[in-house]
C-alpha cells in the first residue's frame, strides 16, 4: 500500500517544489522512498534533464547495477530530454547496448 507524503522543497532543485514520497509496509515496518528510488527498485530508470556528462554518468550507473542485480529481466527506461550533449548519449547507448 502506497501511502503519498510530502517533503518541503528545502532541498529540491529550484524547479521543482514538492516531490511525494511515499510509505510501503514491509516485513519490517514501514519503508518511506521518493519516486525515483519506487522506479529503480521496479528496474525503470527516468532520465529528465539535459544530458551531459553527470546525468549520463548517473544513467550509467543504473544500468549497470540493474544488469549485476538480473542480468535476465528487462530494464524499462523512460527519457523525456531537451537534448545535450551527443557523446554523453552515445556513452547511455553504449551501455544500453552492453546490458
Amino acid at each position: 500500500m502506497y501511502t503519498p507524503t510530502f517533503r518541503s522543497a528545502g532541498t529540491l532543485p529550484s524547479s521543482r517544489y514538492v516531490l511525494p514520497q511515499f510509505e510501503e509496509r514491509t516485513a519490517y515496518g514501514f519503508k518511506r522512498q521518493d519516486p525515483y528510488n519506487k522506479l529503480f527498485e521496479d528496474r525503470v530508470i527516468f532520465l529528465g534533464v539535459q544530458v551531459d556528462d553527470a546525468s549520463a554518468d548517473d544513467v550509467m550507473a543504473q544500468l549497470l547495477v540493474l544488469e549485476s542485480q538480473d542480468s535476465e529481466r528487462d530494464i524499462t527506461m523512460y527519457i523525456n530530454s531537451p537534448g545535450g550533449s551527443f557523446t554523453a548519449m552515445t556513452a547511455i547507448y553504449d551501455t544500453m547496448q552492453y546490458v
